[in-house]
């Protein structure tokens, strides 16, 4: 689909996230990893697909990249439904927890280069 599902109505409220409650892990990540095309595919921050709003998003290579902070503890089967529905729609759908992300980057980062390469692969 053009638009990957994008959803409009929602704008305001992916610009509030990524404005005024981005959480320190995303600011990292994004900073040290995903900003300015580091990774060869651009990424977008908070963007709407569907009702939901993902927290990174690489059009390019359908991928879709979520931080899981103390909040998701307590969301299993919800954050479970969601990432269902995502991959669905033919998205890849790859998870680090905040702490990972905190004390781990070289990994995360490698994790996601190899998720990228695999997806511009297959096309």
């Amino acid at each position: 689909m053009r638009n990957n599902h994008y959803n409009k109505d929602l704008r305001e409220f992916a610009h509030e996230l990524r404005t005024e409650t981005v959480s320190r892990a995303e600011k990292y990540l994004w900073k040290n990893a995903l900003s300015r095309n580091q990774q060869g595919v651009k990424f977008k921050r908070q963007r709407p697909i569907l009702h939901f709003i993902v927290d990174f998003f690489a059009q390019e290579v359908g991928l879709i990249i979520e931080i899981d902070g103390n909040s998701h503890a307590t969301k299993g089967s919800y954050d479970r439904m969601r990432q269902d529905k995502l991959e669905n729609l033919g998205y890849t759908f790859i998870r680090f927890s905040e702490g990972d992300v905190l004390n781990n980057l070289g990994d995360v980062i490698t994790q996601i280069q190899h998720v990228i390469y695999c997806l511009k692969e297959k096309d």
